[in-house]
């Protein structure tokens, strides 16, 4: 039998990619756990984006994007299919930014969207 190798719907760029390697070798990151990116209800513009470590959940599809594993609900894809999440450290700005060609509109803070 075959394993099915399934790319993953959204993209890190190298700079978020260096920077969710640096947080999970930081002393105390539990091991096992996987990079959540996903969106939830509520926000500025209608729909906020999640990202942040987490176990697996029954309903959780995993991917690896460049070693690191990745998780996301089937149900997100729609939402976040070709979004890049990048990592900009600048003086102005520093975090994580997600580029997100779905959105329809999207405000201040970034890290809200409609689509």
């Amino acid at each position: 039998m075959m394993d099915t190798i399934v790319s993953a719907p959204v993209k890190l760029s190298e700079n978020a990619i260096a920077e969710v390697k640096r947080l999970m070798g930081e002393p105390g990151f539990e091991a096992g756990q996987y990079l959540r990116i996903g969106v939830k209800g509520g926000g500025c513009s209608g729909l906020s984006y999640v990202l942040g470590f987490d176990k697996m959940e029954d309903d959780d599809t995993a991917y690896d994007i460049d070693g690191i594993p990745v998780l996301m609900k089937d149900a997100h894809g729609i939402y976040l299919m070709g979004m890049e999440v990048d990592y900009s450290d600048g003086l102005n700005a520093r975090g994580f930014v997600f580029k997100n060609p779905n959105a329809s509109s999207s405000c201040g803070c970034g890290s809200s969207f409609a689509v």
